[in-house]
């Protein structure tokens, strides 16, 4: 008495690169942004005045070893 256990077969579907261009920009553009505003962002191209975004992020700054002082 043998036994054969069929093995399922899996299918990978295929993303067409038309689909993931769009949000492949969004998120590339988004995390620009958000490293822009982590990173430069010093209070001199800020959009609001003052230093606002720079207080907000400045320890965030430190944790990934951006120098700000």
């Amino acid at each position: 008495m043998s036994q054969t256990t069929a093995i399922p077969e899996v299918e990978i579907p295929a993303i067409p690169v038309a689909e993931l261009a769009p949000w492949a920009a969004f998120v590339f553009l988004v995390a620009a942004i958000v490293l822009f505003f982590i990173s430069a962002d010093q209070g001199a191209v800020s959009i609001p005045s003052g230093n606002a975004i720079h207080e907000w992020v400045h320890d965030g700054r430190h944790l990934l070893g951006f120098p700000c002082h």
